[in-house]
């Protein structure tokens, strides 16, 4: 991984971080880039209420925001964001509204690094409509003030369209960390991280091979 003068995560849900990028996230605080999370969402429209059920649609954004809390601290993140966007309404904001949010983020971190959701290859409206804001406020830049942009794209046959992911950070180090964050995300991720835990215990190489391996695209203008 290359040195960064400073980070920016940008995602629309709680555990939007945990699965792909968590492990990235953690190494570059490690190693002292300064890093900020921005979640635009507390993810309360969720059907998940946990496994079992211990949480419902009063308290889940009470529950989701406090697990957020618990997986940035996992992970190490100090400068975590809660942007107070409604779930699920991240695809019907006005855009210069989003691209403005998103722009404002820039201006102030100046990050050399930004990752967030591929446009058209993350699958959900809001992962969608947030990495469409982002590429577009960092395209408004001159192009020598843009930073890298670094994608997550999981949309079935994204590799036949995109190629073959052009970063791979393998996170073997501060996996542990990543296992934390997966599990403090509990309304959501509870029987799932179990289950992964235990196929890593047994020595599963596809899901080691896929958890230790996380996967960018870098965003061509």
């Amino acid at each position: 991984m290359e040195k960064e003068k400073q980070v920016l995560v940008v995602f629309p849900h709680p555990d939007d971080e945990a699965f792909g990028v968590s492990g990235t996230i953690a190494t570059y605080i490690n190693n002292g880039t300064p890093l900020t999370y921005a979640c635009l969402t507390l993810g309360e429209m969720g059907r998940n209420m946990g496994n079992p059920v211990f949480a419902n649609r009063e308290t889940l954004p009470h529950v989701r925001k406090r697990e957020l809390q618990e997986a940035a601290a996992a992970i190490g993140i100090t400068d975590l964001r809660m942007m107070g966007i409604r779930d699920k309404t991240v695809e019907f904001i006005k855009e210069d509204e989003l691209v403005g949010m998103m722009s404002s983020l820039l201006e102030e971190l100046k990050p050399s690094l930004v990752i967030t959701f591929y446009p058209g290859y993350s699958v959900h409206p809001d992962h969608e409509a947030c990495g469409a804001a982002v590429v577009k406020a960092v395209e408004l830049l001159q192009e020598e003030q843009r930073p890298k942009l670094h994608c997550v794209a999981f949309a079935k046959g994204c590799e036949q369209e995109l190629g073959k992911p052009d970063i791979i950070n393998r996170i073997s180090d501060v996996l542990p960390q990543k296992l934390a964050c997966l599990r403090a995300h509990r309304s959501q991720t509870e029987q799932m991280a179990a289950e992964l835990e235990e196929k890593l215990e047994k020595g599963d190489e596809q899901i080691l091979n896929w958890i230790q391996n996380e996967r960018f695209w870098t965003y061509k203008f």
